[in-house]
């Protein structure tokens, strides 16, 4: 707590001699904390007793049946919990930093309506001043404002750490998730907690979009975890490769599988099926992989706590668009090769056969051939290819002596 306090005097000294002489604060103030109190200054009156708020009914519509609504509504129980557990008021913004919904504890919820920390409050900071919201969403980075360093007096008393909302999938920013509290309960990873909620509401927004390249590839450096199980075994987080052990991938792989998350009863089963395996040993291999993770792995249930994009998904949405060139160039085989875990080689064959079925009813001359390459033996594909050629009087395709060829290999 003295330490604290006298970071608290710090902030206070230095926000005293900038409102009063002017730029004397700059050796004890961070750059974009001086930058934000100019932009306060010029707008926002140092004795301000509350946001503005926006108008009620215009921002009803925008938060009712919009994607953050959805998301929130999905993990509210786990928002609440975090907040009644720590006395904490939470919030989510729209991407000019009005609040579009909170949720507080008994106290903090109290002290937040009495300076509009509410739904309709603005918070960016030419209409209240300094704070973590703001930053945050200007910054486009997780921020922390701490007592005095909020330019308003009127949360002096207050710390609040803000992480940036983002579609997992587009990348377009949709406001800031935020934590605030009194100053005295600063703690190390408030700023990290931030980080953690952002991205289990942006892992809970409706899938609007479909995996976007191949990961490998490509390696995509978006935020999340991007998963390849196809034909191959490789996960990055954030851009940056895994390297984990066999039964690690295979819990990975279910868990990205099932984004709402397993208990552990549901995970035993899935992994070891049948096998006389400890709950014990499954809990050490999640702690390893949460490890991994950098923490990013709820329990109760096992979820994972980011965006997350895998093969399986991508091919199976390309299969349900009628796209199958595109499903097969994706598809790069059997799912985690060898894998004993029951509901991953349930999931491989079905993925299987949604592509194979997917190529006898449309047998595209270069997809058959591609996916000759992963199932050389495969000959009904083939077969149907060349039958589908012949009543389209394209026998002069130059697919097709490579198909035959294909076919003679396969029946020899």
């Amino acid at each position: 707590m003295d330490e604290l306090d006298q970071l608290r005097r710090r902030a206070l000294a230095a926000w005293t001699t900038w409102v009063e002489e002017g730029g004397g604060a700059a050796t004890t103030v961070r750059p974009e904390i001086l930058d934000s109190w100019a932009r306060s200054g010029a707008s926002v009156a140092r004795d301000v007793v509350q946001a503005p708020l926006a108008d009620e009914s215009e921002t009803s519509s925008f938060w009712k049946g919009s994607p953050l609504q959805i998301a929130v509504e999905r993990v509210e129980d786990e928002l609440r919990r975090t907040a009644e557990d720590g006395d904490l008021v939470l919030a989510v913004t729209d991407p000019d930093t009005r609040v579009l919904w909170t949720y507080g504890g008994r106290v903090m919820r109290r002290k937040a309506e009495s300076v509009n920390f509410v739904p309709g409050g603005r918070w960016d900071d030419r209409s209240v001043g300094t704070n973590a919201l703001d930053l945050a969403n200007r910054l486009d980075r997780p921020s922390m404002v701490f007592s005095a360093e909020h330019y308003a007096p009127i949360v002096h008393n207050w710390v609040c750490w803000a992480a940036p909302l983002h579609d997992p999938v587009s990348g377009a920013k949709l406001g800031v998730l935020d934590i605030s509290t009194t100053w005295d309960r600063t703690h190390p990873i408030g700023l990290a907690t931030a980080r953690v909620l952002a991205r289990l509401v942006e892992q809970a927004l409706p899938r609007t979009h479909h995996y976007a390249a191949s990961p490998v590839e490509d390696e995509i450096a978006e935020p999340g975890l991007v998963l390849s199980i196809l034909g191959t075994a490789e996960a990055r987080v954030d851009g940056q490769r895994l390297l984990l052990n066999r039964r690690q991938t295979e819990i990975l792989s279910l868990l990205a599988l099932h984004p709402d998350g397993l208990s552990l009863d549901q995970l035993h089963a899935m992994l070891y099926g049948d096998h006389a395996v400890t709950f014990s040993t499954l809990k050490a291999e999640v702690s390893h992989l949460r490890s991994a993770l950098a923490g990013q792995l709820a329990s109760r249930p096992y979820r994972l706590l980011m965006p997350i994009a895998t093969d399986v998904d991508h091919v199976l949405a390309l299969l349900r668009r009628g796209e199958v060139a595109a499903a097969v160039e994706a598809y790069g085989g059997d799912l985690l090769p060898g894998t004993e875990s029951p509901a991953l080689v349930e999931m491989g064959e079905y993925v299987a056969v949604a592509v194979r079925e997917a190529l006898l009813a449309d047998p595209q001359p270069d997809a058959v051939l591609h996916y000759s390459e992963l199932a050389p033996y495969d000959t009904a594909v083939l077969e149907a290819c060349l039958a589908e050629l012949g009543r389209e009087g394209r026998m002069r395709h130059p697919a097709i002596p490579l198909l035959k060829a294909r076919l003679a290999v396969a029946d020899a």
